[in-house]
């Protein structure tokens, strides 16, 4: 009616000048007629009608809309006498006549109604229809109202347009004032008030979308429970019981539900709400990605959740659970799409993305000293917010931490042993397996591919962490412990010279070790803790990459070849910088492609260098020892060929130990590895030098001798070192014969 009413006294001028212009006009055609001049039939000469005709022309004439009182009063007047003058001298004969007289009155009654539009009366129109003052009232007790209505009949989101564009009234009273100051926040106002108006308008309608999904929710329920998968080929005599009628008419009638609250809020026009323009196709969408992400990650929240104090391990058990779930979602996500007009399979992608990111990103906030605020995530959303649920323990943030920490606490290496070759778990005392490789498939089912990638970011930071605590403790023994330090410093000079062999081995090796044996199984425990975490890092990375190959050839092929022609590309620059340029930090590329090749799995976590650091003194000693100190704990076993514990309660896993020692000399020079190499090949050779002959009797190795022969094999196969490196070293008849006598 507002805008009806402007628009109206925006055309009061025209619309006065033309009906005016008629008035006038009709009314000098009738003087003529009575002047004698324009023939008409049966109507005869008369000057004092012609006369009175032509007066009333002019008081018609001059007329003014400005002075609306007095010029109203004066139409009425002549209406009057317009009306008299048709009565007493029987005009009404003449029809042609009569009609002009007629429409001349007509056209003055709408002058009389134009004169009366004015601005004072918008001014009281604006008053009454101003609903400022009703905002909380609204908000409190009218929203539930609303929804409840339009949940029992979805067509009547078109009646709440009119209350919408109600509200928006309330806009111009706050900016009444801004606007007359002529201020140059009036649009920055402008769209605050209009932002959060709108904000309501998406909390009164988001009652369509849980209504949807909560029918949806009994949909898969009778898809799932009710009707079974039609086979390939079907029997006519089971064409009953797979018909199951009754219920599929009843996921018609939902469905058709559905498709009444699509319809009825897409009948919803175009709105403008102050400077936001409201598209309700967008608005429905909107609605949809927000109960869609809720419900996801309410989900992940309730789902993964763990009891650390639980006899048997719930892993497995959550993880299936969530699968369920997540197939459950996608599949009536699938279902629905068609019925309302939406790109399910790209909406459930990047709302899964956002979702995985912002909760990974939320994780990682303890690992960094600026941390990543909600209301600075590129992830969060205002109109589509990531809901964030109360911590359910005290080590995480989110369910990404939780899952992340049980799986360590299921692998952790004090209480399991890893066997490669197997790429399983088991159980250090019952020998039973706990966890193998496919429980990162079902991750991946879960989760996605973002969910396991950012499983992997996660504990790429706590890689980092427990590289800085190892670096941070070796430096405070270093400045603090005056004993440990000389022990190191003496050790190094008795075995600067690698070349040389220690006669007696067993009286200088063990001394070191026992003598700080809690220092060394402190520091153990960290390198074991790094390679563990490194394991399930390379784990994800495998599973990745298979998914990749397997679904997606083409990008895997893409993305391999990019990656070798850019590394082809830098090593060119090395070799000539003036002809082949290194990639600008502006270009992209590099950051897009890491990226790329983060969700696809085709990095090697044990290539990575995590940390940059200075160097710390005998560093490849300090190694060296920690390996001396974890050999002397374990044995090998010709049941797995591999090292075991040979106490069980030690706590030793010898693999998570070996990636353990290679992700620490990762991070430091090459050269420390190599003195690394030096110091085990004459750990080694010591055992099977003077100190040890050959009889007849004597069959085998000194258990020490195969320990290191074992673990220096190990190491060079995983960290990709060429055995050459080792062979100048340690003679190749000791590999040989060792290998000899493990078989």
């Amino acid at each position: 009616m507002k805008e009806m009413f402007s628009m109206m006294l925006a055309e009061k001028s025209n619309k006065w000048t033309s009906c005016k212009d008629e008035c006038v006009g009709r009314v000098e055609e009738i003087a003529q007629v009575f002047s004698g001049e324009k023939p008409l039939t049966r109507v005869k000469k008369n000057d004092q009608l012609k006369s009175w005709f032509e007066q009333i022309a002019k008081e018609i004439s001059t007329l003014d809309y400005n002075y609306s009182t007095a010029t109203g009063r004066k139409i009425v007047q002549l209406i009057g006498a317009l009306k008299e003058v048709q009565t007493f001298h029987q005009l009404d004969s003449n029809m042609q006549i009569r009609q002009f007289l007629e429409d001349t009155v007509s056209y003055m009654h709408q002058m009389i109604r134009t004169v009366n539009i004015k601005e004072e009366v918008l001014i009281t129109i604006e008053i009454i229809a101003d609903l400022s003052y009703a905002w909380v009232i609204m908000d409190q007790y009218y929203t539930q109202y609303m929804q409840e209505g339009v949940k029992r009949q979805p067509g009547m989101v078109i009646k709440l347009r009119a209350t919408f564009l109600k509200l928006s009234s309330s806009l111009e009273l706050p900016l009444l004032r801004v606007n007359q100051a002529n201020s140059k926040d009036l649009l920055s106002v402008s769209q605050y008030y209009s932002g959060e108006l709108v904000a309501y308008f998406r909390k009164v309608l988001q009652i369509i979308p849980k209504t949807m999904f909560a029918i949806l929710a009994r949909i898969v329920m009778i898809q799932t429970q009710k009707i079974p998968e039609l086979p390939t080929r079907l029997e006519k005599d089971k064409m009953k019981e797979y018909a199951r009628l009754d219920e599929r008419y009843e996921v018609a009638r939902l469905t058709h539900e559905i498709s009444l609250f699509t319809e009825g809020m897409l009948m919803m026009k175009t709105t403008l709400v102050g400077v936001i323009q409201i598209d309700p196709k967008q608005l429905l969408e909107d609605g949809i990605r927000k109960e869609l992400v809720y419900r996801i990650a309410a989900s992940f929240h309730q789902t993964l959740s763990f009891n650390p104090r639980a006899r048997t391990p719930e892993l497995k058990t959550k993880l299936e659970e969530l699968v369920k779930a997540m197939t459950g979602f996608k599949r009536s996500f699938e279902y629905i799409q068609d019925y309302v007009n939406i790109y399910g399979l790209k909406i459930w992608q990047e709302e899964m993305m956002r979702i995985i990111n912002y909760n990974v990103e939320q994780e990682c906030n303890s690992f960094l000293r600026q941390k990543v605020q909600d209301y600075e995530s590129i992830y969060q959303s205002k109109h589509i917010p990531i809901p964030r649920f109360q911590p359910v323990d005290t080590g995480s943030v989110t369910f990404i931490g939780r899952l992340a920490r049980e799986i360590i606490r299921v692998t952790d290496g004090r209480t399991t042993t890893y066997i490669d070759s197997m790429g399983c778990w088991y159980d250090s005392k019952t020998k039973q397996e706990v966890m193998d490789s496919s429980i990162f498939q079902r991750i991946l089912e879960g989760l996605g591919t973002y969910g396991l990638s950012g499983l992997d970011r996660l504990y790429r930071f706590m890689i980092v962490r427990e590289l800085q605590k190892y670096i941070a403790d070796i430096r405070m023994l270093y400045s603090k412990d005056k004993n440990w330090k000389d022990g190191v410093v003496s050790l190094a000079k008795t075995l600067q010279a690698t070349d040389k062999l220690l006669e007696t081995p067993a009286k200088v090796y063990p001394v070191v070790v026992q003598k700080f044996a809690k220092t060394w199984q402190n520091i153990n425990e960290t390198i074991m803790k790094i390679g563990q975490i490194q394991i399930l890092s390379n784990k994800i990375c495998n599973e990745l990459n298979f998914s990749c190959k397997f679904h997606s050839k083409a990008i895997s092929t893409g993305l391999n070849i990019m990656n070798k022609s850019l590394l082809t590309a830098i090593e060119k620059h090395y070799e000539d910088p003036t002809t082949n340029r290194y990639p600008s930090e502006d270009n992209p590329l590099m950051f897009e492609l890491t990226n790329f090749l983060d969700l696809t799995g085709m990095d090697d976590p044990l290539a990575k260098i995590y940390i940059t650091t200075k160097k710390l003194p005998n560093f490849a000693l300090l190694c060296f020892l920690s390996t001396v100190a974890q050999l002397q704990k374990i044995q090998y076993s010709k049941f797995i060929d591999g090292l075991v514990c040979k106490k069980l309660g030690d706590g030793v896993d010898s693999h998570c130990f070996i990636i353990g020692i290679i992700t620490l000399l990762r991070q430091f020079h090459c050269d420390e590895t190599t003195r690394y190499l030096e110091y085990l090949s004459q750990y080694i050779c010591s055992y099977v030098g003077p100190g040890f002959t050959w009889t007849a009797k004597t069959t085998d190795l000194p258990q020490e001798a195969i320990n290191g022969c074992f673990f220096l094999e190990n190491f060079l196969y995983i960290s990709k070192t060429d055995r050459k490196v080792v062979e100048s070293f340690i003679p190749a008849f000791t590999m040989a014969e060792f290998r000899k006598t493990i078989h």
